[in-house]
């Protein structure tokens, strides 16, 4: 395999927490999909939660090579959890199409940690 991308993100936690006091459901509309929102409800600390995916979700972008606009957008970048919990990407829509241009056959990997901050690390490869 060889890698196409890698990206980085953190982001403090508190800083969530009062984006989502301020801005309320407007917040987490613009940038989580229904199905994040519905999880998040089911965590002990969703600021946490949220906070590690905003990181998902900047990490991808900047592994493609680009930022949000108009090759992906916040919705199209979701993060969901496989039968053992580990963390997976779902692309969907201009993200997909994005990632579809730099890989044929794109494997995508994610890792994500949290304590004071959320931090999430992607790497794009192209399977051999």
């Amino acid at each position: 395999m060889a890698i196409i991308g890698i990206g980085t993100d953190i982001i403090n936690i508190n800083r969530i927490e009062k984006l989502s006091r301020q801005f309320g459901a407007r917040f987490l509309n613009r940038i989580f999909t229904p199905h994040e929102q519905a999880q998040a409800q089911k965590y002990g600390n969703a600021a946490a939660f949220y906070a590690k995916r905003f990181a998902a979700k900047e990490a991808f972008v900047k592994a493609l090579g680009c930022g949000m606009g108009a090759k992906a957008s916040w919705k199209e970048i979701e993060v969901q959890n496989n039968a053992v919990g580990a963390p997976f990407l779902h692309i969907t829509g201009q993200a997909q199409t994005s990632l579809s241009k730099k890989a044929t056959h794109p494997v995508v990997h994610l890792s994500l940690s949290d304590d004071t901050f959320a931090v999430a690390f992607v790497i794009i490869e192209e399977k051999a």
